[in-house]
């Protein structure tokens, strides 16, 4: 690995640049596990399939929902829909919520980012 989330966390917006092989690839690291892509950073996601998505999890996207117009929610190689109580924490904090899988999050996540939107992404790690 080229570098690894210090203290789970790195600050600063970046590009995913790769994911897969149980982790991914931006800011010149790597990091193996999934992750929170948010405004203030990147932290490491504890988090290894869709039942982990709970509002404990994903409770740095809800302190940071006032600079977050969408969420993509990454939730592995398959499709899988988020709890409903955990889906309508996320919307009462303001998000709004697009649930897809990683590979599609990922790229969906680097293109939002590049045009400049206000966009998040919780993305589950793939083998």
């Amino acid at each position: 690995m080229a570098g690894r989330l210090y203290d789970g966390f790195v600050p600063g917006r970046h590009a995913i640049d790769a994911y897969g092989n149980g982790g991914f690839r931006f800011a010149d690291m790597s990091h193996k596990g999934s992750i929170l892509a948010l405004p203030s950073g990147i932290k490491a996601l504890d988090a290894r399939e869709p039942a982990d998505l709970t509002r404990e999890a994903l409770a740095p996207a809800l302190a940071e929902a006032d600079a977050i117009e969408l969420l993509l929610v990454g939730t592995g190689r398959d499709l899988a829909r988020l709890d409903e109580a955990v889906l309508w924490a996320l919307r009462e904090a303001g998000l709004r919520v697009e649930t897809m899988q990683t590979g599609a999050a990922a790229r969906t996540y680097t293109i939002l980012l590049g045009e400049g939107r206000r966009v998040a992404a919780a993305l589950l790690a793939v083998p």
